[in-house]
């Protein structure tokens, strides 16, 4: 979309890591935001080091009643909602698939997957009716790669993620609304806080546990994403060198589609 007719952002996860990062970025080109985020205290810290275009709104992407809480307030403050973007999410444990705690599971889903439905279903149709708009969301080069040892929850809502994403854009296409799935790979964030705050946990994980010292810089991927929902790019790459990976499982299933069937 053109990044002028913008007039306001709604971004969840936005009080640090991508999500501030993307909030900044869009800011940066003259909208207002509101960040959303189960921490109020970030938000809180956000909000007053920055200009009165920004707004915070306490919401855990799990609570529907809280959804339209915020969108009320959200939409009385900066107007209807030109840019959705559905990044909150928490990370994975590195357990094997059959080691997991089926509540571990149940969270993962509930905020990683269920949470962008949420934010879709609250925006969406409103978005549909206007006839414009943008919505990202969030998954991982992990959702296209898959595969990696105890990341299998994990990876399982993002795939999932991008496959929603995916159905959403060609839904939304014919109404004059974009849809784009991110698909980052690490970036310094407070993934690791988040995830131990809600319940998840991250110790035996090195690649999540401090990867607010590692990683892209927020900032970096933000501007990715401003420059995919420019472009209207159905998929926004933080970490190209990973394409190395996608082609793999891409050859595999060239191989599934390309064996001889078997014969009875």
């Amino acid at each position: 979309m053109e990044l002028s007719s913008a007039r306001h952002a709604f971004i969840t996860g936005g009080a640090g890591g991508i999500g501030l990062g993307i909030a900044d970025a869009l800011a940066g080109y003259g909208i207002s935001v509101t960040v959303a985020d189960i921490d109020q205290d970030s938000l809180d810290s956000v909000v007053a080091a920055r200009p009165p275009e920004f707004r915070g709104v306490a919401l855990d992407v799990r609570d529907r009643t809280a959804w339209a809480a915020a969108k009320k307030h959200a939409e009385e403050a900066f107007g209807p909602v030109d840019i959705l973007v559905n990044n909150a999410g928490i990370g994975f444990n590195g357990r094997d698939v059959v080691d997991m705690d089926p509540e571990t599971f149940d969270l993962i889903v509930a905020i990683d997957l269920t949470g962008v439905f949420n934010g879709v279903s609250a925006f969406g149709a409103d978005m549909r009716a206007r006839g414009g708009g943008h919505i990202v969301n969030t998954a991982s080069v992990m959702g296209l790669t898959a595969g990696a040892p105890g990341r299998g929850a994990y990876s399982a809502a993002k795939s999932a993620v991008i496959a929603l994403s995916e159905a959403l854009r060609a839904e939304m296409a014919p109404h004059g609304v974009g849809v784009s799935v991110l698909c980052p790979g690490l970036v310094k964030s407070n993934l690791d806080a988040n995830t131990t705050r809600l319940g998840g946990q991250v110790e035996d994980v090195p690649h999540i546990k401090g990867a607010g010292n590692v990683g892209m810089e927020p900032a970096t991927a933000g501007e990715h994403v401003v420059r995919g929902i420019s472009r209207n790019l159905p998929y926004i790459i933080t970490h190209p060198h990973y394409l190395d990976h996608v082609e793999r499982r891409m050859d595999a299933i060239r191989d599934g589609m390309s064996a001889e069937p078997i014969l009875p």
